[in-house]
């Protein structure tokens, strides 16, 4: 996938994303051009009523953001991110309203060295993404706690867990994964506060009914030395969203440990997590795999799924291996047999070939 040549996009990207949106002909309503833009439906309104950057067309008393008002508040948005006074922002936005970008603001020699150029503020590369996704990736380089705490809870509610997921938090986590791997420390606090937020959105998701089922839990674990957690919290999420018995471990389970979980709960399955191939352990998965439990005569195994891209090469034979969330929820829920009991459905969708 290839990335533009500015990873925030331009004004007119913005403009042009959303005209093919349900809706968009009509406009937005500042709840959603908020989320699109990464910041609060408060700042929107305070901005239309302090600077008058506001829709330039209103549909009875509700505001709705047409994609030229997006791309003026996209403006407004990238100066104040690199330092620019809101008032002086906002009258280089309205200039942008009404023809060809604005030229940069003049800005005080005293505070020039601590003031980048206008739309030179850091940004995230996201490629080709959600306009939402953008919004979440503004929010969470300001270190906005409120707002990607906000943002989060409406993309799940909005979208699914799933989608959400797939479409929204891994982006931009992969971003800032990226950005951090290229600059050193310099981001690992937006990592380390994206990370916690979207942890902490997929707790918040309401978990149904017990499914009828006496089979055994669904066991989770990152195996030995793994500490990405955030990709079988999802899918704890999801399962428990179904009403499906799960058993969340988290991070760098020892072996030992996993052979005891498996024994004392008997579990109907074990999922794996291995982020990278040097956590992978092939003879674990194996042995996890062998295992049985129970009482003379009526032992018991589970199916073992291995998740992650740390799993990647060779299959290991009887091991299944999913290619995504999508595809991990939708293999084990048919091994309880709840896919028509009413639970959430896995709702259909163009992804990559693995979205984890």
């Amino acid at each position: 996938m290839s990335e533009p040549a500015h990873a925030g996009g331009t004004v007119d990207d913005i403009a042009d994303g959303i005209k093919d949106e349900p809706g968009a002909t009509a406009g937005v309503s500042t709840g959603t051009a908020a989320r699109r833009l990464g910041v609060s439906p408060i700042t929107l309104r305070s901005w239309d009523r302090r600077y008058g950057i506001g829709p330039a067309r209103q549909d009875g008393r509700h505001r709705r953001w047409t994609p030229a008002d997006l791309a003026v508040l996209d403006v407004m948005c990238r100066l104040t991110a690199a330092g620019v006074p809101p008032a002086e922002a906002a009258r280089a936005a309205r200039e942008r309203r009404g023809g060809p970008p604005p030229p940069p603001v003049p800005v005080p020699e005293e505070s020039a060295p601590s003031v980048r150029r206008p739309g030179s503020g850091p940004e995230l590369p996201l490629g080709d993404v959600r306009l939402e996704c953008r919004g979440l990736s503004r929010a969470a380089l300001r270190l906005d706690a409120p707002v990607v705490d906000e943002l989060l809870t409406s993309f799940v509610e909005e979208y699914g867990l799933v989608r959400a997921w797939e479409d929204l938090m891994m982006p931009t986590l992969r971003a800032v994964g990226r950005r951090w791997a290229s600059a050193g420390d310099k981001y690992v606090e937006v990592e380390h506060l994206l990370s916690w937020h979207v942890s902490s959105a997929l707790r918040r998701v309401p978990a149904a009914p017990p499914a009828r089922t006496g089979a055994g839990p669904v066991l989770l674990a990152c195996v030995p030395g793994e500490q990405h957690t955030l990709p079988i919290e999802a899918l704890t999420a999801a399962l428990a969203e179904r009403g499906l018995p799960t058993r969340m471990f988290g991070a760098a389970v020892p072996a030992t440990a996993l052979d005891e979980a498996a024994r004392r709960t008997g579990p109907r399955a074990v999922v794996l997590w291995s982020q990278s191939r040097s956590t992978a352990s092939r003879p674990l998965a194996r042995h996890i795999a062998a295992g049985s439990w129970g009482v003379r005569g009526a032992r018991g195994s589970a199916e073992v799924m291995l998740a992650g891209p740390g799993w990647a090469g060779p299959p290991v034979p009887g091991l299944s291996r999913p290619h995504g969330l999508r595809d991990a929820l939708a293999t084990l829920t048919r091994l309880y047999g709840t896919e028509h009991e009413g639970r959430p459905p896995c709702p259909p969708h163009v992804a990559l070939p693995t979205s984890w």
